[in-house]
């Protein structure tokens, strides 16, 4: 997993916009945002990680699968730098985990006899509400 965040991070671009934010007037003049860039099919991941990777990234995915990332939280080039930077390894980590599958629950006979006996009260509890009616 290393080996693939060093190779996303070779192939990312980077660039950098004019921010939004604190600043003061130094946000005007300076270009401190970071976009950051990166063509996913280039990092050649596995098809269960990439379906995953792509549920991360939600809308920072464009349709010609390069993931968008922006920066812009800190006032320096180099924290909102090291900041997207950080959040892409994250992002491939988190797609390299993939979910434990879960273990169906079993229940026994008086357990589902329990279950359905609650429910039949609850109803009835349900029932008893609404408008009353004066005959």
């Amino acid at each position: 997993m290393d080996d693939v965040i060093a190779r996303a991070l070779a192939l990312a671009s980077e660039s950098f916009i004019a921010a939004t934010g604190p600043g003061g007037q130094n946000v005007n003049k300076v270009a401190t945002a970071v976009q950051l860039r990166l063509d996913i099919f280039a990092l050649r991941l596995e098809p269960q990680v990439f379906q995953r990777f792509k549920e991360l990234a939600g809308s920072r995915m464009t349709s010609r699968g390069e993931l968008v990332l922006m920066a812009r939280r800190f006032r320096t080039q180099e924290a909102n730098r090291a900041d997207a930077r950080e959040r892409l390894a994250e992002l491939i980590r988190d797609a390299h985990n993939l979910p434990e599958k879960r273990a169906k629950s079993r229940l026994n006979r008086i357990g589902k006899a329990q279950r359905l006996e609650s429910k039949k009260k609850r109803g009835t509890v349900k029932a008893g509400r609404g408008k009353v009616q004066f005959d």
